[in-house]
C-alpha cells in the first residue's frame, strides 16, 4: 500500500549546478528553479546550490543578488576552476553536511536540462531507485536539432562505446542507455554516502561515468527518465578537445581494475585455447575411421536425418567435447578459481555439471558444421569457417551464461 505524499515525512533534495562564466543565464535559471519548480515539489524540501569556479564574468554576483529573495538558494565559490567533477564533489559534500540532503541532483545552468525533469527524477527516487538518469535514448528523449554531425557522433557513438567498455556483458549494458548524461538524481543514504570522491580518477567529465560505474558496482538500483536535451542559447560548452581522451582513459582504467572484466578476459583466453584444440581435433576426427562408421550408421538408419550422416557433424561433436574438457581444466584452475573452481572436492561434480550444461554447445556447433558441409562441401575450409562462426555467434554467448549462472554460479549483476 503506497503512502500519500502528504503523509510522508518531507525529505531534502539539493539541485547542484556548477558554473563558470554563466552570468547571462544563471539568473533566469535561479528564478525558474527557486521561484517555481522547487517550491512546488511534493514530499520534498528543495535547495538550489550553485558551485561557481570563481567566474571572471560575475556569475557568483548574479547568484548572490538573488539570495535575499530565495531562502532556498545557496552559493559556494571555489578557489578557481578545477573541473566539473571537482565542482560537483564540492557541491555534494556541502549538500550532505550543511543542508542534510537525502538526494542530490546534477543539473546544468543553461536550460539544456528541462527544469520540469526535476519532479520526474525525484518521483523515481520515491519509487525506490538509487540513481536516476535522464536519457536521450529512451522514448520521449531526444537530442537538439541544431547539433552538428560531429557533436551527435561524439554523443551517440561515444555513449555506446562507453556502455560496451564499462558494462558489457553485465545487466547494466541493457539497463543504462545513456551513461554520459549530465542529468542525474542520486539517493544519499546507501548510495552517494558509499562513494569516496577523494579516490576518483577524474575531476573532469569522466567523473560521470566513474560515479555511475561505482554506484552500479555497489549494487545501486538504476532508473531512467526521458531527457529532451535542449540547445544551448547562451554561454559556452564545458566540453573541450581533451574531454574524449579523459573520459575514455577513465573508462579503461576502471574496467581493467574490475574483477568481473578480468574474469571475462581469462574466459576469452581459455576459450581461444579451446578453439585451437577444437579446430585441430575437428580435422583429425573428420578423417578418422570410427567417425566415418558412426556417420554411415546414422545415414542408413534415418535418411531424413541427413545431417547425422555427415562425418563432419560427429567430428565436430567429438572435437567440441575434447575442447570442453580442456576449457574445464583451465577455467577451474584460473578463470573461476575464486568461485571454488579449483577445489578438488568439487571437481568431479563440477565436471559433470559442466558437461551437462555444455550439451547445448555441442549441439549448436556440430549442427552448424553439419549444415555447412551439407550446403557447401566436405572440406577443411568449410568446416573451419563454420566452426569460427558457430563459436563466435552461438557457443561463446551460450557458454558465458552457463558458466556464470550454473557451473560456477558467478552473479553477473550489473558489473
Amino acid at each position: 500500500m503506497s503512502v500519500p505524499h502528504g503523509d510522508r515525512p518531507r525529505r531534502t533534495a539539493v539541485v547542484v549546478i556548477p558554473t563558470y562564466n554563466e552570468a547571462d543565464s544563471i539568473g533566469a535559471m535561479v528564478d525558474c528553479l527557486c521561484g517555481e519548480v522547487l517550491p512546488s515539489l511534493e514530499g520534498w524540501s528543495a535547495f538550489l546550490l550553485v558551485v561557481d569556479g570563481r567566474s571572471p564574468d560575475g556569475t557568483a554576483g548574479v547568484v548572490e543578488s538573488r539570495m535575499p529573495k530565495y531562502p532556498n538558494l545557496k552559493l559556494v565559490v571555489e578557489e578557481g576552476k578545477r573541473g566539473i567533477g571537482a565542482a560537483y564533489f564540492t557541491g555534494f559534500e556541502y549538500a550532505v553536511e550543511e543542508l542534510g540532503a537525502d538526494a542530490v541532483i546534477e543539473f546544468d545552468g543553461d536550460f539544456q536540462h528541462p527544469p520540469r525533469s526535476i519532479p520526474e527524477l525525484l518521483a523515481k527516487i520515491d519509487e525506490g531507485a538509487d540513481c536516476v538518469l535522464g536519457s536521450r535514448k529512451v522514448p520521449g528523449g531526444s537530442y537538439p536539432r541544431g547539433w552538428g554531425f560531429k557533436r551527435l557522433l561524439f554523443s551517440k557513438f561515444g555513449g555506446f562505446v562507453a556502455r560496451v567498455l564499462l558494462f558489457f556483458p553485465g545487466a547494466a549494458f541493457r539497463s543504462v542507455t545513456d551513461p554520459t548524461t549530465g542529468l542525474k538524481a542520486t539517493r544519499v543514504e546507501g548510495c552517494l554516502d558509499r562513494l569516496d570522491f577523494s579516490s576518483f580518477l577524474s575531476r573532469g567529465f569522466g567523473y560521470k561515468l566513474e560515479m555511475l560505474y561505482k554506484i552500479i558496482e555497489n549494487g545501486g538500483k538504476i532508473a531512467e527518465i526521458p531527457l529532451a536535451f535542449g540547445l544551448r542559447e547562451q554561454g559556452a560548452s564545458k566540453i573541450t578537445s581533451q574531454t574524449p581522451k579523459e573520459i575514455f582513459g577513465t573508462i579503461l582504467v576502471l574496467r581493467t581494475r574490475s574483477p568481473s572484466f578480468r574474469r571475462f578476459l581469462k574466459f576469452a583466453v581459455v576459450g581461444f585455447c579451446g578453439f585451437l584444440v577444437n579446430s585441430i581435433c575437428l580435422e583429425a576426427f573428420s578423417g578418422a575411421g570410427f567417425v566415418a562408421s558412426i556417420a554411415e550408421f546414422f545415414s542408413r538408419a534415418a535418411a531424413r536425418l541427413a545431417i547425422l550422416g555427415r562425418r563432419s557433424t560427429w567430428a565436430a561433436a567429438i572435437a567440441t567435447e575434447v575442447s570442453i574438457i580442456s576449457n574445464f581444466a583451465l577455467n577451474s584452475i584460473w578463470t573461476f578459481k575464486a568461485e571454488g573452481g579449483g577445489k578438488a572436492v568439487s571437481v568431479a561434480g563440477r565436471f559433470l555439471l559442466f558437461n551437462l550444461s555444455s550439451l547445448g554447445a555441442i549441439v549448436l556447433q556440430s549442427a552448424a558444421v553439419g549444415v555447412a558441409v551439407m550446403i557447401f562441401s566436405e572440406t577443411t575450409m568449410v568446416r573451419q569457417i563454420a566452426l569460427v562462426l558457430s563459436i563466435g555467434f552461438l557457443v561463446v554467448p551460450y557458454n558465458w551464461i552457463m558458466y556464470n549462472k550454473i557451473v560456477w554460479k558467478v552473479r553477473l549483476s550489473n558489473k
